[in-house]
């Protein structure tokens, strides 16, 4: 399975093909085209997520074709070629629509870079656009909660009685606990049920491109604003708006959204008008909140503004009863699909699983029997098909260290790697987690591919 597919744009034929063999052995999918006509050939013909075009071609001006191209493809990101120091060209591609520019033979370095920006960005238009889309009933109800411990079942009686309030709900729990199922939960069960919801990981962007998602921007509100753009919070009017890891979130724009949460107004960014909108707000983290306070990382005002129904999400390893109700649903539901030979699981292999701390909750627990699935051979999950360090954890480690815990994750990532012979894509799918997150702990624990 390839990254994304990229289309690059260029004349000159040794440039063209020394991109597409990098972008290649990257895990792009890449077409080349060496003029405006044969590229659009391929638009025509192939879903293409993004583009790489030089700015001198045969047959026009590249600046000109991202017009022509955003026009008809608007969800392509392109990235322009420049000669040295060809600044003019630059700007023009960037008010043109383009999503950033290289110099050619001297920001080498950066296309990688630049490539996953662009597609992260291609990827969330895409995803919002999906969801609003989604029919009601969609989401996840309570029902879908699993689960029988009294932990959970304290947790989903809290959030059923804030359901039917319009009050903002703050989740708290660690990395994999099911926030965002919770939050598609309250969502379901309240009076906004047939209105929009829509998620947004703040984490996952820099200040600059979370304030123009979150709150829209006017056209020409900063470089590459070619148009007017509705922010998520626009978009969820009516409904609601998750905001996960809110404890990411920069403390300029807690100061916007503790605006919105007092008097349902907003300004998109580069404008001066108020807009009103009438939106439900559920945030989740799993840091600290309080300490972050202390620390002048979170406003305080905005805390308790959120902080009015506050429900805590417990570990896995707190619902030791629940592991097994769990794995069960997670075999049929991945069976549904693929590995279908795959009835059962035996005893032995649901005892190892109990015996295991989930550092990484539920997505691990998911992620653990995906993989099982994966290289089982037979019609019945075995000891042998989990992966090492859960075939030899024989006791619950509760005083685990940190070392150990890095040690076990490389692990992980290196056998996954090796299963999927280095394709990073694939892997971060395998993971759960994404391909820059995947590119960053490879760095962090000098793994090999």
């Amino acid at each position: 399975m390839s990254i994304a597919n990229v289309l690059i744009v260029e004349d000159e034929n040794d440039v063209r093909q020394l991109l597409k063999r990098v972008l290649t052995l990257e895990g792009f999918k890449v077409f080349d085209a060496a003029n405006c006509a044969a590229a659009l050939h391929i638009l025509e013909r192939e879903s293409i997520d993004l583009a790489l075009c030089d700015v001198k071609l045969p047959d026009g001006n590249g600046v000109e074709f991202i017009v022509k191209i955003k026009t008809i493809y608007p969800l392509i990101e392109i990235i322009v070629l420049t000669a040295y120091g060809n600044i003019p060209d630059s700007v023009q591609a960037i008010k043109n629509g383009a999503f950033d520019y290289i110099t050619k033979a001297n920001d080498n370095e950066r296309i990688l870079p630049l490539l996953y920006r662009a597609w992260e960005k291609v990827q969330l238009v895409k995803r919002v656009a999906v969801l609003e889309k989604q029919a009601v009933g969609r989401y996840a109800s309570f029902d879908s909660i699993i689960g029988r411990s009294s932990s959970i079942a304290e947790s989903v009686c809290l959030a059923r009685k804030a359901a039917v309030t319009d009050a903002p709900v703050l989740l708290l729990g660690e990395t994999g606990t099911g926030k965002e199922v919770f939050a598609q939960a309250i969502h379901s069960a309240s009076k906004r049920n047939t209105k929009t919801f829509l998620g947004l990981n703040c984490s996952s962007f820099n200040k600059e491109l979370l304030e123009s998602e979150l709150f829209g921007h006017k056209a020409g509100a900063f470089t590459g604003a070619v148009k007017e753009k509705k922010g998520l919070i626009e978009e969820a009017n009516e409904g609601t708006l998750f905001l996960d890891e809110i404890g990411e979130m920069p403390i300029e724009l807690q100061a916007k959204l503790l605006r919105i949460l007092e008097t349902s107004e907003f300004i998109k960014v580069g404008d001066t008008k108020q807009i009103k909108v009438n939106i439900r707000i559920i945030a989740a983290t799993n840091r600290n909140l309080q300490q972050e306070i202390k620390q002048g990382k979170f406003r305080e005002d905005l805390f308790y503004r959120l902080n009015l129904v506050t429900i805590n999400l417990p570990p896995l390893r707190d619902r030791q009863d629940d592991i097994p109700l769990l794995a069960n649903y997670f075999v049929e539901k991945i069976t549904e699909s693929a590995y279908q030979h795959v009835k059962s699981m035996t005893p032995a292999f649901i005892d190892k699983l109990k015996k295991n701390d989930w550092r990484g909750n539920i997505r691990e627990l998911r992620n653990v029997i995906e993989r099982s699935l994966i290289v089982c051979t037979g019609n019945q999950l075995t000891v042998e098909n989990l992966p090492v360090e859960l075939q030899y954890n024989t006791l619950k480690s509760k005083t685990i260290s940190a070392f150990d815990l890095a040690s076990v994750e490389r692990m992980h990532i290196q056998r996954v790697l090796q299963y999927t012979n280095g394709n990073k894509t694939q892997t971060a799918k395998l993971l759960n987690i994404g391909i820059a997150t995947l590119y960053r702990k490879i760095e962090d624990f000098e793994i090999d591919v």
